[in-house]
């Protein structure tokens, strides 16, 4: 299959990256009804990990199945489908070749306090399943941060060694960030330029809000006349943040909300240049149809149908 020059393009941006690599994230750029536009949307299914599987599954029964998300991805088009190990070993024989699959390599939990990313699968495993691509979150502001990141690097390093891609999960915390200083403007472009700068090809973040955080960021927005009022406006000067756009930026869809406000955010992603949405909770915790028109709304979004 010939490749778009739209993905053509976007490959020539990461300069380093060997045949192996470059053909794994064809293969995510390529695939579902997206494919060969440049834009992507992911389904990440790593919730049981980070919040236990009641608050994950229970308001939809079907999704405590592997299966069912294996199925989700193929059956909507999406571009990928992302989880922890045992989820995707659970389905990799029967699913073997119909869907791109990121090993999601490290979790976090909700039966502790500690802000910190457990490592839980190997590249070894991200091959021996078929996978294209490998999966990590950092939290740049925690305690633990530098050795998340350290850790990020030296996974991307060996997957990128072995032909995969790898996509990063940037999500700022810690002692020195408000709660509102998460999603701040200045932070999730800090956050993001990080993940780019430890070698991450697919980064994700969550959508800014118009907050600025960091005093010396604020006295810069303002000596600059910069403003960010707009989410379009956020969301092209997170993409700017990460090289200018050289890097493909999605961002999260967060905990379940109103269709409406899923698709109003994916129309400003648009309009501001990001690469499209890796939405987890507000696809599989609907039931199968609602989900299914969901994404396929999403989807006619970002091939400006809708």
């Amino acid at each position: 299959m010939a490749l778009s020059p739209t993905i053509s393009k976007i490959l020539s941006f990461y300069e380093s990256d060997n045949p192996g690599t470059k053909t794994n994230l064809a293969r995510i750029l390529m695939h579902g009804h997206l494919g060969g536009t440049g834009r992507l949307v992911i389904l990440p299914v790593d919730q049981g990990f980070e919040h236990g599987p009641a608050r994950s599954f229970i308001m939809n029964p079907p999704a405590y199945d592997p299966h069912y998300h294996f199925r989700l991805a193929m059956e909507a088009g999406l571009s990928a489908f992302a989880a922890p190990l045992g989820m995707i070993e659970a389905g990799a024989s029967t699913f073997a070749g119909m869907v791109p699959l990121i090993l999601k390599m490290n979790s976090s939990n909700s039966l502790t306090t500690i802000k910190d990313q457990a490592v839980t699968a190997t590249v070894k495993d991200a091959l021996r399943l078929g996978c294209v691509a490998i999966g990590l979150t950092i939290y740049p502001g925690a305690d633990a941060s530098y050795n998340m990141i350290e850790e990020a690097r030296a996974l991307i390093a060996e997957a990128k060694s072995c032909g995969l891609a790898a996509v990063v999960w940037s999500y700022p915390r810690g002692p020195l960030l408000s709660k509102n200083g998460e999603t701040a403007l200045d932070v999730c472009a800090y956050a993001a330029h990080m993940a780019a700068l430890i070698g991450a090809h697919i980064i994700k973040v969550k959508i800014p809000t118009n907050h600025i955080e960091q005093d010396e960021a604020k006295k810069l927005y303002t000596a600059h006349q910069a403003r960010y009022d707009h989410l379009p406006e956020r969301i092209a000067h997170v993409v700017e943040a990460c090289f200018n756009g050289r890097r493909l930026v999605v961002f999260s869809g967060g905990a379940t909300k109103e269709s409406d406000d899923v698709l109003h955010e994916a129309r400003a992603i648009l309009q501001g240049g990001g690469h499209g949405s890796i939405i987890g909770r507000n696809s599989f915790q609907r039931p199968n149809a609602q989900a299914k028109k969901l994404l396929q709304d999403l989807l006619n979004i970002y091939l400006g149908k809708k």
